[in-house]
C-alpha cells in the first residue's frame, strides 16, 4: 500500500490543518480495515445516503451515534446460542463486531436510518441556515430614503 506524508501540507498551508488531518485520517482508516464495505452516494442537491452491508446484524445489534461532526457507526454481535447446535463446513459470514467512522462537513444532519435486506441506509441532508444562504438583494432606483433627507425635501 501507498503512505503519503502530508507534512509539506501542514509547513506551507496556513488553516489547512483540519484538511490535511482528514486526509491523512481517511488514508490510514482505508488500509486499516476495509469491512464492512459501504456505498455512499447523493440522492439530490443537499441529500445523501451511505449504506454499509451488514449481513448477519439484527438492528439492536447497531448503534449509530453522530458527534462533533463524526458519524459513528458500530456492530456488536451478541453470544450465539444457535452455533452449539449448527455444524458448519463453511463459514463465510463475517459475524466480527465493527466501527466505522464518517467525517461530516459541516450542516450536514442525519435525518434517517433503516436496515433493509442486510444494508444499513443512513440518510443524511446538508441543512444550511438561513444566514449562510443566498439571498436575493432588490436594486432601488431613484434618491435613498433617509429621515434627515426626506424632511428636507418636503
Amino acid at each position: 500500500m501507498r503512505t503519503y506524508d502530508f507534512t509539506p501540507l501542514y509547513r506551507s498551508a496556513v488553516g489547512f490543518d483540519r484538511l490535511a488531518g482528514l486526509l491523512e485520517s481517511a488514508a490510514r482508516t482505508s488500509q486499516e480495515n476495509g469491512w464492512p464495505p459501504y456505498n455512499i452516494e447523493t440522492t439530490g442537491e443537499n441529500a445523501y445516503r451511505i449504506e454499509i452491508a451488514v449481513a448477519g446484524f439484527k438492528p439492536d445489534e447497531l448503534n449509530i451515534e453522530v458527534k462533533e461532526n463524526l458519524l459513528t457507526v458500530t456492530g456488536r454481535k451478541t453470544a450465539n446460542d444457535d452455533g452449539a447446535g449448527r455444524n458448519f463446513l463453511h463459514r463465510g459470514l463475517a459475524e466480527r463486531d465493527f466501527e466505522r467512522r464518517f467525517q461530516l462537513a459541516d450542516y450536514v444532519v442525519v435525518k434517517g436510518a433503516d436496515l433493509v435486506n442486510g444494508l444499513l441506509s443512513i440518510d443524511l441532508e446538508r441543512e444550511l441556515p438561513e444566514a449562510l444562504k443566498p439571498r436575493r438583494i432588490e436594486i432601488g432606483s431613484g434618491q435613498p430614503l433617509i429621515e434627515g433627507r426626506r424632511n428636507k425635501a418636503a
